[in-house]
């Protein structure tokens, strides 16, 4: 793998082409299949979010980070065991690696399921913790939740539709409770440009990811190389992950992505939505065309990092790897009998 990053473009995906004739839809998703068969990453513009409602999440999620270090404690996910809340700088691990970022994770807002028969996956619903001085942030992000969500369940029939299934193949995994999830996210700039996040492929299905613009940081790994992604004015940049990788038989390929810090005196602010099926749904094996299937991959095979078909399994694997020190602190039991 080369560690100096290379200048490319990913490609740039216009999802207004829906609206238009079935020749405008077909040539969008034959763009998308191609994309993510190919680098796994695009940009996506034409999804229908205005910028205004663009430019008021990021300038809430300024005010957020904005606030008294006490302020933002009071919902720090220690207190969390659904691993909702504010994480600090140096935090939170990506392969066993301390990343440099602070940032609030807010997940689908629901009761705690309370049934100790339950799949340990299940420990992962329940509520956000809302910073009292700071009432804007549900009022913005459950609205952010509802516009990402629109546009990620037309991603997903756009995908079926061009891996040859009916549109609705992925309906039923998603249902009425998908397990949404955003981060907001604030990279300080520091004098080594070091570890921001870590390499790392998502859980699991999609990531609609907002960058503040001109913001660069994100890097992904294609070719052997490390390809530097800039943030464009109001686009997406999406990329898929290891659940549509486990559906397709690795026809469509999860693709590790870090972010390397600012330069000192800089920060980046950045907003990925998560979109995922009902924790305890399982992702189809879709029937791929023989056209398409000659060119599947297969699943990638890694003893530390196990891909199931089931969404919970997945991200509680995440998570507790990702924050040891709430899961000593909520869930010792897992990690006592963890491998």
């Amino acid at each position: 793998m080369t560690h100096a990053p290379v200048s490319a473009s990913l490609p740039v995906l216009d999802m207004s082409a829906l609206d238009g004739d079935e020749a405008s839809a077909q040539a969008f998703r034959d763009a998308l299949r191609t994309a993510t068969h190919d680098v796994g990453f695009f940009h996506l513009v034409g999804h229908g979010i205005p910028d205004e409602v663009t430019a008021r999440a990021f300038a809430t999620a300024e005010r957020f980070f904005a606030l008294p270090a006490e302020d933002k404690q009071g919902v720090e996910m220690l207190r969390s065991p659904h691993f909702r809340g504010y994480t600090r700088t140096g935090g939170e691990l990506t392969g066993g690696r301390v990343d440099w970022r602070e940032q609030i994770d807010l997940g689908a807002e629901r009761a705690p399921v309370d049934d100790p028969a339950a799949p340990a996956y299940m420990r992962l619903e329940g509520p956000n913790p809302w910073p009292a001085a700071q009432p804007e942030l549900r009022t913005v992000f459950l609205d952010w939740e509802q516009r990402c969500s629109a546009v990620a369940r037309r991603l997903m029939r756009s995908w079926a539709l061009s891996l040859g299934s009916p549109a609705d193949v992925f309906d039923d995994t998603f249902g009425d409770r998908p397990s949404t999830l955003i981060k907001l996210v604030r990279y300080p700039g520091r004098e080594d440009r070091g570890q921001g996040v870590g390499a790392h492929n998502d859980p699991g299905v999609l990531t609609l990811l907002m960058v503040e613009p001109g913001k660069a940081g994100l890097q992904v790994e294609h070719d052997g190389a490390w390809l530097d992604v800039p943030a464009l004015p109001g686009a997406f940049v999406v990329n898929i992950g290891e659940l549509l990788e486990f559906a397709t038989d690795g026809y469509l390929r999860a693709t590790r992505h870090r972010v390397v810090s600012p330069p000192p005196g800089e920060t980046r602010l950045s907003i990925p939505f998560f979109f995922n099926p009902a924790l305890d749904s399982t992702v189809p094996r879709i029937t791929l065309p023989p056209a398409l299937a000659d060119h599947a991959r297969g699943v990638t095979q890694d003893p530390d990092n196990v891909i199931s078909g089931t969404f919970g399994d997945n991200l509680l694997k995440a998570r507790l790897r990702a924050h040891p020190d709430v899961a000593a602190v909520h869930h010792a039991d897992l990690v006592r009998s963890a491998p």
